[in-house]
């Protein structure tokens, strides 16, 4: 029983109060004896004679060693009574026991953790706390404690599953070490366990360990970008936005205040972030159509590692100013001057002024009138603004008339809503004796700047160029013409041609060559020369546009696409390619960030800022599956401009197969002197990792094959031409033989596999050509063969019936009734025999031969019936008998090359009935030839003639 209480848990745990009073419960007896009080070190347990060490912490550890109960029988004896005596409540006999136990056992005390209380950097990690800014790596505490026995101690560090390990403990001297970085935005405390232990007892505390902030954020501004449309009309102080930005620090550093950078006409509220129109000034969409502030959040500011600082974070507030119908007439070009010369007569036109309405989004009609100072002498067109001369110019009183010229807006009714009046001066022309001069705003000037946004719209008023030209003659001296040299057709000046003085107006004639990213300034050239006098004065002045960057262009790639090579089987994640796209705006507007998409675009991912490609992850590229990808990329500035490349992905082809034979074992026929092949497939994409090299690995018998390492054609050596050189190698009957053949791919690295292959060695029949090589290799598979067979004949009666079918019904179709048809065809004309009587002649040898030809034309005319030979020549008129024996007459080649047919036809002996060139001799006849060979040549010409004709007539009279 009393073993088996001293197996369970040594560890016990209990609340101390305000005055640290404990309640020692023994184990061993379950049992309270005593409490302890606040002076004392340890309190003694009196149910088991062990003295327990404790700490006033929060926490009171009682720790039994097992050895406490063990030490000898008179321990357990004296346990023992202790309970029955304590159960009895003999308080004496309890009491004498116990001073027993303690004096014959030794205590043994739990080691304990100084508690130096917050602020300190040793003891037991109470109420610690430590900065988010912490290195790590840093020593930042050290665990401190003791034992009562003056043995050893060991310290240690746990944390609960699954949370991160932030601390690590050095055992022997305590050193807590910082090794993993500390967020407070992320996590603001840790809770960890620190243990001390002497070997045998075992003390665990709980704590928090604090992580104090630092100043570390910067201000973050919500719902950007800033883009706010504000009406021109707006009172002063009015407020119309508001921005926010949040810190997420905590303390000073947590705190924002918001102020602007360098803006006369906004305000905005430290605190609140409010947008105000600074009092005392106003919007004017005719002055300036957009404004741009920078607002700056600002934290309260706090340490960073060991050192004061205060972060801010800026964002641009675009202003849009709507434009309302609150502005007069505007004359474009004023001053105005005109003049009268001598030469006018009257309807002359003396001067044009031009006023627009001064709300350019929905401009009215202007109407033109002279308030007073013409005398009558002038007047005005209502519409054009075109003043005109009404008399002669010698009737004119002045030299000098100032008229008040009104340019009043005509509104939907008609009526006119608002004006503006400016004065027209008129001169009498005057002696040529001053030079066009330019003037400013502070007198005579002869350089202008101006500072505006690039590309600003087409037939834009430069308002900011305030130029004014004079020419102080009078008539024709002072009429001059205006040109601005600079960049072509870029900027145009009004007016071009002036009269002794004009308000010089800059018009944008091309805003494209208005661009911030080419020039940063562009100047002109501003000439005034005369033109009609003789002097030709002249001034010049220098124009200087100083030109501000807008968010005009789109992000460009360094090409319109990109080609990439990758191997297959590359882990997931793998670099690609890198792709750049370059956008020339300035600040925000020139920052990228980079996208893709398409159908190819599934197994890759790209960084947003570098532009580098990556596979997935979780990608595998295999060549043998796809080797061609293809896709866009997308660069795009903070506006949403954007432009697109496309990118071609190449999986380069590893060698992952090895070669791969049929079979394992191979059955082949080998006839000698003939080879037999082997083949194996490598299943990878490209060379050489599927260029297959065989080899001979081992055979049995060794050294009689020969293979073709790219073919795999097994063949046997030179020396064996016969079965019996096979058989005596063998020295059996039995010619089959193994070999072990290797297949090894070209890759790196290189695979190969083997396979056996059983030779048949067979002598050479007589079967020869593609038939033979067949019957030779059915002899491995009788059953081919025979299906081989089987197919043959079942096609050649399939073809047997299928003609025999288109005969049938070719047939039946020629059996139709139809109109007869009656050929008749001329029966050839017996040949006209034709005899020659020699000069001293042998009528007999006459007679035979025409009796012998007249038989043979008689079996031809009734062999013709029944079939129709081909029409052969008429026979030959038998020569003169000659003195001496038979001799043939030969022609000449030349004279005729025509095929003389035989006349014997199908009842004479078969001979070929072509006579070629070089054999065109004349058949021999029967007969004494021999003796004409006195005959002259006149009766060969004469023979040879009527051949020929007698040939003409048999083919003519042959067809009907």
């Amino acid at each position: 029983m009393l073993q088996n209480k001293l197996s369970q848990s040594d560890l016990l745990y209990f609340p101390v109060r305000s005055r640290c009073v404990c309640v020692c419960v023994c184990v061993l007896f379950q049992v309270s004896v005593m409490s302890c009080s606040e002076s004392q070190d340890y309190c003694v347990c009196f149910s088991c004679a062990l003295t327990h060490t404790h700490t006033h912490t929060h926490t009171h550890t009682h720790t039994h060693a097992r050895a406490c109960a063990s030490k000898d029988v008179f321990r357990w004896a004296a346990a023992a009574s202790s309970l029955s005596l304590y159960r009895m409540r003999n308080k004496q006999t309890l009491l004498l026991l116990l001073s027993l136990c303690v004096y014959t056992g030794k205590s043994d005390f739990a080691p304990y953790f100084y508690d130096n209380g917050s602020g300190s950097n040793n003891g037991n990690m109470a109420l610690f706390s430590i900065a988010e800014d912490t290195a790590v790596g840093t020593h930042v505490y050290t665990l401190n404690g003791s034992d009562p026995e003056g043995e050893p101690v060991t310290y240690g560090m746990t944390f609960d599953k699954g949370s991160k390990e932030s601390f690590s403990v050095e055992p022997k001297s305590g050193n807590v070490t910082l090794v993993e970085s500390l967020d407070r935005e992320f996590q603001d405390e840790i809770v960890a366990c620190v243990t001390i232990t002497d070997g045998r007892n075992k003390v665990v505390e709980n704590v928090r360990v604090f992580i104090t902030d630092v100043n570390d954020e910067k201000p973050e501004f919500l719902n950007r970008p800033f883009i706010v449309d504000v009406p021109e009309d707006v009172p002063s102080g009015s407020s119309f936005y508001r921005v926010q930005a949040v810190d997420r620090d905590i303390g000073s550093g947590g705190s924002v205040s918001y102020f602007l950078q360098s803006s006369s006409k906004f305000t905005i509220n430290g605190h609140s972030g409010v947008l105000r129109i600074r009092p005392g000034e106003s919007l004017d969409y005719e002055l300036a159509r957009t404004h741009f502030i920078t607002v700056v959040a600002k934290d309260g500011g706090g340490k960073y590692h060991g050192k004061y600082q205060v972060m801010t974070s800026t964002a641009i507030v675009t202003i849009n100013v709507l434009d309302t119908q609150d502005s007069p007439p505007v004359f474009v070009g004023t001053p105005y001057f005109g003049f009268v010369y001598e030469v006018s007569v009257p309807g002359s036109e003396i001067f044009t002024v031009f006023a627009k309405d001064g709300d350019q989004n929905s401009p009215n009609p202007i109407h033109y009138s002279i308030l007073n100072g013409s005398d009558g002498f002038f007047i005005i067109n209502s519409t054009s603004g075109s003043i005109s001369l009404t008399s002669f110019p010698v009737q004119l009183r002045n030299e000098l008339y100032e008229l008040k010229v009104k340019a009043s807006e005509v509104g939907p009714d008609s009526e006119f809503v608002d004006f503006a009046v400016t004065t027209v001066t008129i001169r009498v022309v005057d002696l040529n004796n001053h030079p066009p001069t330019f003037y400013g705003e502070s007198g005579p000037q002869s350089r202008f700047e101006l500072t505006m946004y690039e590309h600003p719209a087409e037939g834009e008023i430069l308002r900011g160029l305030k130029i004014t030209v004079n020419d102080s003659d009078q008539g024709a001296n002072a009429k001059f013409r205006l040109f601005l040299v600079g960049p072509s057709r870029v900027l145009r000046v009004v007016p071009q041609t002036v009269l002794n003085e004009a308000q010089v107006t800059v018009i944008v004639e091309n805003s494209t060559a208005i661009d911030y990213e080419k020039y940063q300034f562009l100047t002109f050239k501003l000439l005034a020369v005369e033109i009609d006098t003789p002097e030709r004065f002249s001034a010049t002045a220098d124009i200087v546009i100083n030109l501000l960057d807008t968010n005009d262009n789109v992000p460009k790639f360094s090409s319109e696409f990109y080609i990439a090579r990758i191997p297959e089987n590359s882990p997931g994640g793998s670099n690609v390619v890198s792709v750049t796209a370059a956008d020339p705006d300035s600040g925000l507007w020139g920052e990228v960030k980079y996208s893709i998409y398409g159908s190819g675009a599934d197994l890759f991912l790209i960084h947003p800022t570098s532009g580098i490609i990556y596979t997935q992850p979780w990608a595998s590229l295999d060549a043998e599956v796809k080797s061609k990808y293809n896709f866009y990329v997308k660069a795009e500035d903070t506006e949403g401009k954007y432009s697109l490349a496309e990118v071609f992905v190449t999986v380069l082809d590893q060698n992952d197969h090895r070669p791969e034979f049929n079979q394992n074992f191979l059955e082949k026929t080998m006839i000698i002197g003939e080879p037999v092949q082997i083949q194996a497939v490598d299943e990878d994409a490209e060379e050489p990792n599927n260029i297959i090299e065989y080899s001979i690995m081992k055979a049995d018998p060794d050294g009689i094959f020969d293979i073709n390492s790219s073919t795999g054609e097994i063949k046997l050596k030179p020396y064996i031409r016969s079965m019996e050189i096979v058989q005596n190698i063998t020295r059996q009957k039995d010619c089959r033989w193994s070999v072990l053949v290797q297949a090894r791919d070209r890759g790196s690295p290189s695979f190969s596999t083997t396979a056996v292959v059983n030779i048949d060695i067979t002598e050479p029949n007589g079967l020869k050509g593609p038939m033979g090589a067949f019957l030779m290799q059915s002899r491995e598979n009788p059953l081919k063969a025979l299906g081989l067979a089987v197919g043959f004949i079942s096609v050649m009666v399939l073809v047997t019936v299928l003609i025999s079918t288109l005969l049938f019904f070719r047939n039946t179709k020629s059996n139709r009734i139809r109109p007869a048809r009656r050929i008749i065809r001329r029966r050839a004309k017996e040949p006209r025999h034709w005899s020659f009587r020699p000069a001293f002649g042998h009528d007999r040898d006459r007679d035979e031969d025409d009796e012998d030809t007249s038989d043979k034309i008689k079996g031809n005319n009734s062999s013709s019936r029944t079939k129709r030979p081909i029409p052969s020549a008429p026979v030959l008129p038998p020569p003169p008998p000659a003195a001496t024996g038979p001799q043939r007459i030969q022609l000449d080649p030349r004279d005729h090359q025509r095929d003389v047919a035989s006349v014997s036809g199908p009842t004479g002996p078969q001979r070929d009935q072509r006579i070629q060139p070089d054999q065109r001799d004349l058949p021999s006849v029967s007969g004494s030839i021999s003796r004409t060979t006195g005959i002259s040549s006149a009766l060969v010409s004469e023979l040879k003639m009527r051949i020929e004709q007698k040939i003409i007539e048999a083919n003519r009279g042959y067809y009907y």
